[in-house]
């Protein structure tokens, strides 16, 4: 089984971008599809809403409703990368967030089996 690690957070004003990157280890990337969720500051640790998914091939993508036209999600399975860009940032937005792999494209957390440890997006008013 791989291992995931996130970079790319940081404190950025509203209206602002980042982009998350996810780095996998293992040769069996392209096998997975991979999410991105995050946990706002006080939710529980098993508090990981959905935010965005991508297919294997990298041909469909799925997003959370709040931020459709603002971030996308990307894949490049020669370098073993998934990558998230947040465009146009709100402070509602702030949360750690995570990169995960499994087996099924799907926006529910407990069908993905490989997890990073987060990264912090903060977003200022």
């Amino acid at each position: 089984q791989g291992q995931l690690v996130e970079s790319g957070g940081g404190l950025v004003q509203a209206g602002g971008s980042l982009r998350l990157s996810c780095a996998a280890s293992g040769r069996a990337f392209s096998a997975y599809a991979m999410a991105w969720f995050r946990r706002p500051a006080g939710a529980g640790p098993d508090e990981r809403a959905f935010v965005s998914a991508i297919t294997r091939s990298g041909g469909m993508t799925n997003f959370k409703d709040s931020v459709k036209g603002r971030f996308t999600i990307a894949r490049d399975n020669g370098s073993n990368t998934v990558y998230l860009q947040m465009n146009s940032l709100k402070p509602e937005d702030t949360a750690v967030y995570y990169c995960a792999a499994g087996g099924l494209f799907t926006t529910e957390s407990q069908h993905y089996t490989i997890w990073g440890r987060g990264t912090q997006v903060t977003v200022s008013s």
